[in-house]
């Protein structure tokens, strides 16, 4: 089974301070795709610079010409499904064509409130996800939608002339619960998962396996609920957020270890943190290079 191997740029820096660079140099390196996170701020980051996901792709779209990118994830937190559909067919026309939407259900952090709201349950923000992916792939796919639900509303909004890639862009949806493993079985191309976030603190790496494990067999129980091949949908693993933490990082030995044990419980994509001194992502810029460039043949 091939693997593929991508990185995720946070959008910290500015344009012409180091971000246009990294984009560009995530293509020379050979990355699948490179994702950066769809968040208004994110944890440690929230008190330093943090740019917009979709203004930074369609910046990214523009000096890159074969790398795919996408978000990694975006979540209902602060998006609507009509705006953000408009966004995604813009944002694939303006790539011609390479744009992948990581979607998930969005979490308790800073995204949760920055609008005013109260947090959401574990139970509503499962419900609202549960509405506004299926919208989002009606918006994408259909040239006028209406719908009134009990979290969102559109009325006769148009999406002339839909997305490059057809029927729409591909989902690719996080998800480590049965509600969520549905959605994915049904509405995507990929699953996303970062692990089990209960192993972070004091879990092992083989512990870790067998939570992947039992959540790639509740994604294929998934898909036999609905006829669907597993095999269908492509398998992604964003790192760091495992108990191995930056380990995989430390040598291109390491990394193929790593990512030689992810393969054989399916995963087809190995999503890797771009290097950032000083936070949670600080790795050896060097080493980062070599695996890019060594590991896929290691691989194979």
């Amino acid at each position: 089974m091939s693997l593929r191997l991508s990185t995720v740029i946070l959008p910290h820096r500015r344009w012409h301070e180091g971000g246009r660079s990294a984009w560009q140099r995530a293509e020379e390196l050979g990355f699948h795709t490179a994702y950066t996170y769809d968040h208004l701020s994110w944890r440690s980051f929230r008190d330093g610079p943090w740019f917009g996901a979709v203004p930074t792709l369609t910046a990214a779209a523009a000096v890159t010409e074969r790398m795919r990118l996408g978000t990694l994830v975006t979540s209902p937190n602060f998006r609507h499904p009509v705006t953000l559909a408009k966004e995604l067919i813009s944002l694939d026309d303006i790539s011609g064509g390479r744009i992948t939407l990581g979607i998930g259900a969005g979490g308790t952090g800073f995204d949760a409130t920055a609008l005013g709201q109260e947090p959401w349950s574990p139970r509503e923000r499962a419900d609202r996800f549960a509405e506004f992916v299926p919208l989002l792939d009606r918006l994408l796919t259909e040239d006028s939608v209406s719908h009134r639900g009990t979290f969102y509303t559109a009325s006769e909004a148009r999406n002339i002339p839909g997305c490059v890639q057809r029927p729409r862009l591909p989902f690719a949806v996080a998800a480590t619960g049965p509600r969520g493993l549905r959605l994915a079985a049904r509405y995507g191309q990929a699953w996303v998962t970062t692990g089990d976030p209960r192993l972070y603190d004091d879990g092992t790496p083989e512990q870790s396996v067998q939570a992947l494990r039992g959540q790639a067999v509740g994604l294929a129980d998934a898909c036999a609920e609905i006829g669907r091949d597993v095999g269908d949908l492509d398998r992604i693993l964003l790192t760091g957020f495992t108990p191995d933490r930056g380990r995989p990082l430390t040598s291109v030995g390491a990394f193929v270890d790593f990512a030689g044990r992810h393969r054989e419980l399916g995963f087809t994509e190995i999503v890797l943190h771009w290097p950032i001194p000083d936070s949670d992502f600080a790795a050896d810029e060097k080493v980062f290079e070599r695996i890019a460039l060594e590991a896929p043949a290691l691989l194979r």
